[in-house]
């Protein structure tokens, strides 16, 4: 009977310590740690981001002017052309026509050129901004101990539960001016 006694309690200690250790187990698979913030927040709030847009708006700026410039050359010559028309020989008209064509196709030319240069310009501006914050929210989660960090722009996580994570805009809105 002793014996009985004493390898029932072993064994109701044994599994009691095995429910234990299986409960901090699931506590820790369960529990992931994560930081969250709005990333557009964040990099517009860095002077960064203000110093690049100025100079890519700058840029822009240039090419629109050079774009409205060689939008009224067209007008003007367009409006030339229709209004000597009637009194042009064929061949002044010929030639016109095919100027009126060609400064029409370089404009185009040149607006999608700009485009693509201001485009290329943009992602040269916003590169070490974007390096930057990369860095600063990298460090936030290995300092804080954070399995990941959620995006929260354009909805792409509906849901938080906040107890389970930290919202970080703040700290690294603080970093990075």
């Amino acid at each position: 009977m002793r014996k009985f006694l004493l390898l029932t309690t072993l064994l109701f200690s044994i599994s009691l310590t095995s429910i234990a250790q299986t409960d901090e187990i699931t506590e820790i698979v369960q529990k992931p740690y994560f930081g969250y913030l709005s990333y557009d927040s964040v990099m517009h709030a860095m002077p960064e981001y203000a110093s690049a847009m100025s100079s890519y708006e700058s840029l822009k700026t240039t090419y629109d002017n050079e774009m409205k410039r060689s939008e009224q050359d067209f007008n003007k010559q367009f409006k030339e052309y229709v209004d000597g028309q009637k009194s042009f020989p064929e061949n002044i008209m010929l030639k016109r026509q095919k100027e009126l064509q060609q400064l029409m196709d370089q404009s185009l030319q040149f607006k999608n050129e700009a485009e693509r240069l201001l485009t290329q310009a943009k992602a040269e501006l916003m590169a070490p901004v974007y390096e930057r914050l990369q860095q600063v929210i990298e460090a936030i989660g290995v300092e804080r101990g954070y399995d990941f960090i959620l995006n929260t722009d354009n909805h792409t996580a509906p849901f938080i539960n906040k107890s389970k994570g930290e919202d970080i805009n703040g700290v690294a809105i603080s970093r990075l001016k």
